[in-house]
């Protein structure tokens, strides 16, 4: 079903791209591109998509086959009807403002009968447990929602072909079960699928075959069956995560903090967005020197918490202190760090180096302390580069750094390791646990389990009312 032979991708900025690719993958084939953050993955699904070099420039050499023909001497709209895209950041494909406009753009836009259009959106939405939402504005939704709208949009076009790159990032434990539901269905029905991933214990019994690629090239394929037999020291060498899901958190959490004060108190705290209540009555402490990890399943409130307690959005009702004092949202601001699960949205300079340094004194010791911590978060190589031209994860890590130099005493970061491997995942742990231990409160929304074993310290999960479970 595809075929590359000896491409290389460029592209036009000089960073990233991948080279000497040869790959063959067959029809009903579930094949998984891994590796590091940044390796070239995405480039890949770019290429197998058409995006590259016709949207995301560079220069493209090799040959690339979809079903025996040329794709260089396909048009652009033929492709998108034989091969489906699910981005990384789902809201980067929406082009309509309501859920089910956007599910029924695409066959729209081919000119399907009325009739079919209603029949094949229904069907889709209806898959993906949307209904509730189906007449919600994009906006309003989580972005665990807005993900399994981006491939409910897909699926309503039924391509022979899925490309999805990491289609997980965003889902809990039972959005990625039914998204690995329909994909076992699609699968069963003929369709190929192309899957960039880094977590990997939710594709068991899908996928076929694993690729691993680093800094551009293709340095083994494996099995299935081999990869779930890898060990523990070949998993870490390697940066991968779990292969076989664990059903046990295996954490446990102290709530014992004796005499000590905590540093953020929240008491019966409630949000109301457009006369909808968002979360009613959270209560919970934070600590400095803890890591406290913030879940539960996508829509239940847990980054409108996060825009409430660091002053970007107004509660509705309740009380916050930090260090006994209540503070407004203006005043919560300047305490707060929030760094949002959309990376996108809090970049505002050319370069690494310069977003690091906004608004902060340029002594000596600060820059020293900035080059560190590029340096450990495998960041230093791109301090020159704009924001924007870097990965996913790489955008997660210098999110993190920038909340760690702001110096503010209690960070929120919303899904910090929603685009990482195993081997940056747990750096990013380690680098949250010593800010932890110089005094810090650290707040993780998150449903990535490995990260909440690796390194937290307390775990409050937010239920469906938005309560405190």
């Amino acid at each position: 079903m595809i075929r590359l032979n000896d491409v290389s991708f460029q592209y036009a900025s000089g960073l990233g791209g991948v080279s000497e690719i040869n790959l063959t993958v067959h029809e009903g084939e579930c094949l998984v591109l891994t590796g590091p953050s940044g390796g070239g993955k995405t480039t890949l699904t770019r290429l197998l998509n058409g995006l590259a070099p016709s949207y995301n420039a560079g220069k493209l050499t090799g040959t690339i086959f979809l079903n025996g023909k040329s794709l260089a001497q396909t048009p652009q709209f033929a492709l998108a009807r034989q091969v489906g895209s699910i981005f990384q950041d789902p809201k980067s494909q929406f082009f309509s403002s309501d859920l089910a406009g956007e599910v029924a753009f695409a066959c729209e836009n081919y000119g399907l009968p009325g009739e079919e259009i209603q029949k094949r959106t229904n069907h889709a939405i209806s898959a993906f447990s949307l209904d509730d939402l189906r007449f919600q504005n994009l906006d309003v939704l989580s972005s665990g929602e807005k993900q399994k709208v981006a491939i409910a949009s897909v699926y309503a076009l039924r391509p022979n072909i899925y490309v999805c790159d990491e289609p997980t990032s965003n889902l809990d434990r039972e959005g990625s079960r039914q998204l690995a539901l329909i994909l076992k269905k699609l699968k069963a029905e003929g369709c190929t699928l192309v899957i960039a991933e880094h977590r990997l214990s939710w594709l068991r019994g899908i996928a076929d075959r694993f690729v691993y690629i680093r800094d551009g090239k293709i340095l083994w394929e494996r099995s299935a069956a081999e990869m779930e037999h890898l060990s523990a020291g070949q998993r870490k060498a390697d940066g991968l995560r779990e292969i076989i899901e664990s059903r046990n958190m295996n954490v446990s959490f102290s709530m014992n903090h004796g005499d000590k004060r905590p540093i953020l108190c929240v008491t019966k705290l409630s949000c109301k967005r457009k006369k909808t209540d968002v979360f009613c009555d959270i209560s919970f402490s934070a600590y400095a020197g803890q890591v406290t990890a913030i879940t539960g399943h996508n829509g239940v409130g847990k980054t409108s918490l996060a825009l409430v307690l660091s002053g970007l959005w107004k509660e509705k009702s309740g009380q916050i202190l930090i260090n006994g004092v209540k503070m407004r949202p203006g005043e919560r601001r300047k305490q707060i760090w929030y760094g949002s699960n959309d990376t996108g949205t809090q970049f505002f300079t050319n370069s690494v180096t310069e977003e690091l340094l906004l608004h902060l004194e340029r002594s000596e010791e600060r820059l020293e302390r900035t080059r560190s911590l590029l340096k450990r978060l495998d960041l230093y190589r791109y301090k020159d580069a704009h924001p924007a031209s870097l990965s996913g994860g790489q955008k997660q890590r210098l999110s993190i750094a920038c909340g760690i130099l702001s110096e503010r005493k209690i960070l929120i970061f919303d899904e910090p390791t929603s685009g990482l491997d195993g081997g940056n995942m747990g750096i990013v742990a380690d680098v949250l646990q010593e800010e932890a231990h110089m005094g810090k409160a650290i707040l993780v929304i998150t449903h990535d389990e490995e990260l909440i074993r690796c390194c937290c310290d307390c775990l409050i999960k937010i239920d469906e009312y938005g309560n405190r479970a």
